[in-house]
């Protein structure tokens, strides 16, 4: 009879124990993330040389902004890259992932601790004491580990590495944000100074001739809604001008903040804009597409989010911890130390979750539910990055298109310019003929210097939609070569 309640009573102790294994065999079964959309054969923006690869974020990115040949630009940039304070966030973002690496891996190494103590402690004469105030003093050393059977510790460890690679990538990701804006800033910055200076220019032209339909006033040739006429448009040009230095202000604050750098103290000098387009090579976007960062660190945040799942599954399974410990203790401090006042032990642990009210039910839950959200995020980002390369791509065609057509623009309407001002001197035509072919002029000239402002702004666009420059792997290890004593970066 105590031989059966024995058995009995030994399944019943092992059962939590063996449930705990068969459990532990579900846990390791893969997870499977959520598709990605599928890979475009080519986009559609341009033709079929544009296509797409394996993410490849670890690739450098390069001096993209060199392309534009502008030395102006290079020094913003390096002053960005050194001050702004979204890279400072972000880079203290990444430094604190990399210590929680390190915080979660140190959990997988046995763990060393000393301890010494000193007491005065009175011990009753009922649990054997002497009934006097004695002393007790101690010294020694603690070891624990806990054994990780079911991987715990390990997926925590590998959840935070992935999570440490997407704050690196989301650290690139910034860096070629804050990079761009300010190539698009300084570009927005150099068209309307181009801007300006036409509308002063014709602002001048405008007050030439006030003061010549002021003197034929005077003299009786014009009348008085001549003269009006001009003034309206010397009035109106004027408004022009000082809505563009109003503008032109708010985008110089605008990269002064860029920078890092008080608006007060940050000018940028007006320079004539002489910069040709940078041409992108053939073939090349199609190496340099799966590099964009934020991509990768969806893709970083996705796995991270599924191994977390297997964290909160393996709380379900016993824990094993191992301890020793040794030293002295002794009622005299000069005792402390000798080998009669030695003192070890050693143990093990085994804790094993029964019921929890739903806790670990709940984690396994928010844990599946994190992953999903991620793997609609990864899945959303990956479609983002498509359409902005598509957008770049088809308004850098149409641009093109735009710019060829309005470069015949501004110089059929300067040709009608000189023919109305050639009429109007002879007579043949009225000053109210002679305003328009100079206000169309104008107008077309700035169209012209906005067209070329949205190309750069598109081709900015799309080296960050690219995740970087376009220069060709093959091309770079090429000049690698050449160059006697270089590495590869």
């Amino acid at each position: 009879m105590n031989k059966k309640l024995m058995t009995s009573t030994t399944r019943w102790a092992l059962a939590p124990l063996l449930a705990a294994l068969v459990l532990a065999g579900c846990a390791s079964a893969p997870f499977e993330p959520t598709a990605p959309p599928a890979t475009p054969a080519a986009f559609k923006g341009i033709d079929g040389r544009w296509a797409s690869l394996q993410p490849a974020e670890a690739q450098a990115r390069g001096e993209w902004w060199k392309a534009f040949s502008d030395p102006v630009l290079d020094d913003l940039v390096v002053r960005a890259d050194r001050n702004n304070t979204s890279i400072q966030l972000a880079g203290a973002r990444l430094a604190q992932a990399r210590a929680l690496v390190r915080e979660t891996n140190a959990e997988r190494i046995p763990q060393v601790g000393v301890s010494a103590g000193a007491a005065r402690q009175l011990a009753p004469l009922s649990s054997g004491g002497t009934g006097q105030a004695a002393n007790a003093f101690n010294a020694g050393a603690s070891v624990s580990w806990e054994t990780d059977l079911f991987g715990r510790i390990a997926k925590a460890g590998d959840a935070a590495k992935l999570d440490f690679q997407a704050r690196e990538a989301l650290m690139q990701s910034t860096r070629l944000l804050v990079q761009s804006d300010v190539a698009q800033t300084y570009f927005v910055l150099r068209a309307l100074d181009a801007e300006r200076a036409l509308v002063r220019q014709s602002v001048t032209a405008y007050r030439d001739t006030l003061r010549l339909t002021e003197r034929r006033y005077q003299a009786g040739d014009v009348g008085e809604l001549d003269l009006a006429r001009v003034r309206t448009e010397v009035a109106s040009t004027e408004s022009q001008a000082l809505a563009l230095d109003r503008t032109r202000a708010q985008y110089e604050h605008a990269l002064a903040t860029l920078l890092g750098e008080l608006p007060s103290g940050f000018a940028l000098a007006e320079l004539e804009w002489n910069g040709a387009l940078p041409q992108i090579p053939a073939g090349v976007p199609s190496t340099v597409l799966a590099r964009r960062p934020d991509v990768a660190a969806a893709q970083r945040a996705m796995q991270a989010a599924q191994t977390r799942v297997g964290v909160a599954r393996a709380a379900w399974f016993p824990d094993l911890s191992l301890t020793a410990s040794g030293g002295f203790a002794s009622s005299e401090l000069s005792d402390l130390f000798k080998w009669s006042a030695r003192a070890w032990g050693v143990g093990a642990l085994l804790s094993l979750p029964v019921f929890d009210g739903g806790r670990r039910d709940a984690g396994i839950q928010n844990a599946t539910a994190q992953w999903d959200a991620a793997a609609a995020g990864y899945r959303e980002q990956v479609l983002v990055a498509f359409r902005d390369v598509e957008d770049q791509l088809s308004a850098l065609s149409l641009l093109s298109d735009q710019a060829k057509a309005q470069a015949q623009a501004v110089e059929w309407s300067a040709r009608a310019t000189v023919l109305s001002t050639s009429r109007y001197r002879n007579g043949y035509v009225s000053q109210l003929e002679l305003l328009d072919a100079r206000r169309s002029d104008l107008a077309n000239q700035r169209q012209a210097v906005q067209v070329r402002s949205a190309q750069y702004q598109a081709t900015v666009g799309l080296i960050r939609a690219l995740g970087g420059g376009w220069e060709a792997p093959a091309a770079r290890a090429a000049a690698t070569e050449a160059t006697p004593g270089t590495k590869p970066g």
